[in-house]
């Protein structure tokens, strides 16, 4: 699967353990990917062609030619888009079929319970409760 840079990746900034996440690659990500907070004020998820609800409900990446990804395939993007050694065999190892059932698994479980986690910020972090629509 080819991938056109730059890669946006989509955050909940809301969710401090997504926050916390994102910082780590930020920290050693290169002008090819991009974050992009998704509980920013100014964010419209219809401006790409998404709903809110749908941002929310698990990680989304978006290269330069439109294409989306999502969950577990997100990450992959993420990870082999970092100038990294690690990162890059991290994504193949979870693209094996065995880990890969796995890891969508774990991550689905995750992305729908993590508000219930302590460092989510269970205050500012809307799964699990109804949000307004944006």
């Amino acid at each position: 699967m080819s991938i056109t840079y730059p890669l946006a990746v989509f955050y909940d900034g809301a969710c401090g353990v997504c926050s916390r996440e994102i910082a780590h690659y930020r920290s050693i990500a290169d002008q090819r990917i991009r974050f992009v907070n998704i509980a920013a004020a100014d964010f419209d998820a219809a401006s790409y062609g998404r709903t809110a609800a749908e941002f929310q409900a698990q990680l989304h990446a978006r290269d330069a030619q439109g294409q989306f990804f999502t969950g577990v395939e997100a990450f992959r993007r993420l990870w082999e888009a970092l100038p990294s050694p690690f990162y890059p065999m991290l994504s193949g190892f979870v693209g094996l079929p065995g880990i890969h059932l796995a890891a969508r698994t774990g991550y689905a479980l995750f992305a729908r319970f993590r508000h219930l986690l302590p460092a989510s910020h269970a205050a500012s972090c809307p799964i699990g409760r109804e949000q307004p629509p944006r």
